[in-house]
């Protein structure tokens, strides 16, 4: 009977206490990545936003074109008025 009372105490007070020890040592990490991953996803987000205005890139680049040929024209009716 005290063998058991014995290993009720080390159960208690040494193995318990590691077990927590060890857990806390898991758990902390995992709560960190967590953490990080929330992180990641706000500020992943955020750039999708900053995103959104690139299709107006492309009606950008055909008004340039459309620009760069009138300025063209432009300068050779110039050239051809001035006689060059």
């Amino acid at each position: 009977m005290v063998w058991w009372w014995i290993g009720n105490i080390l159960l208690l007070f040494v193995v318990v206490p590691l077990v927590v020890l060890l857990a806390n040592r898991v758990v902390r990490p995992l709560r960190q990545i967590v953490d990080y991953a929330e992180d990641i996803l706000e500020h992943g987000v955020g750039v999708t936003k900053n995103l959104d205005p690139i299709p107006a890139l492309l009606e950008t680049k055909r008004l340039v074109a459309e620009t760069r040929d009138g300025a063209i024209r432009y300068g050779a009716a110039l050239d051809r008025i001035l006689g060059r």
